[in-house]
């Protein structure tokens, strides 16, 4: 199974280029989309946009210009251990109907990042999107209130940072909604495969580093907060059926 990697850099040239020495020798192909100008590294070639697309359009964009059975979506502030990719190839190999294939992904300082999460609930976004979570903890949403699993789990979605995708998924979805400007492409896709009969799987022997700023849990109104708003407005229009989820 040849691996595919798909690297959106929006003006982290610096994060790119400490990044490709651990990803670059463990893929097959390797695509850097340069979203703005000055977002690639100085001899690194990458695909120039003429304007900024939102994520999940570069993410297409990165899909249409790669042939890898196996593709990976990567984050440019994401640091993988050197046998992360092959133990989710690996995985994803021997397991038919994984559609999706994620990480253990850890802070810089190696605390666990609580990636595999359910799916969002009317309550639980309520409470995560508003001041609420400073006094209402998200324990079962984020898996807290179980122990860690040493093994393979299945699980509805994984946070979008570094996940192993299956193209002929990915084909039958049509790819991922570019409807999606930055927020939500990850949670609608792996919606979509659950719909679709395809497993998510957290593979936690594979280890991953990533920064994860979340920029809209730490200051409350920036661009960045509509865009989610947005990205949730949007998955309850296209799956108004989680209205139902409480």
């Amino acid at each position: 199974m040849r691996v595919s990697a798909i690297v959106v850099s929006h003006g982290t040239a610096a994060d790119v280029a400490s990044l490709l020495p651990a990803l670059e020798p463990q893929v097959d192909e390797l695509v850097l989309i340069a979203n703005v100008p000055g977002s690639a590294p100085a001899g690194v070639p990458a695909v120039e946009n003429a304007r900024p697309l939102g994520y999940a359009a570069n993410l297409n964009l990165g899909l249409a210009q790669t042939k890898g059975e196996a593709v990976l979506a990567v984050n440019p502030d994401t640091r993988p251990e050197p046998d992360a990719v092959a133990i989710l190839r690996a995985f994803m190999a021997a397991h038919p109907q994984c559609g999706v294939a994620g990480p253990k992904l850890v802070y810089p300082d190696g605390q666990l990042q609580p990636s595999r999460r359910r799916f969002p609930t009317v309550t639980g976004t309520i409470v995560r999107r508003t001041p609420l979570r400073r006094v209402v903890r998200q324990r079962r949403h984020y898996h807290l209130d179980e122990p860690a699993p040493m093994e393979p789990v299945q699980c509805d979605w994984m946070l979008g940072g570094f996940l192993l995708l299956r193209r002929a998924m990915l084909d039958e979805l049509g790819g991922f909604d570019e409807g999606y400007r930055l927020y939500g492409e990850d949670i609608d896709l792996q919606y979509r495969a659950m719909r679709a009969g395809w497993e998510r799987w957290y593979v936690p022997a594979a280890l991953v580093q990533h920064v994860h700023q979340a920029v809209t849990d730490k200051r409350w109104l920036t661009r960045r907060t509509f865009w989610h708003w947005a990205g949730i407005v949007r998955f309850v229009r296209r799956h108004p059926e989680r209205l139902r989820a409480l």
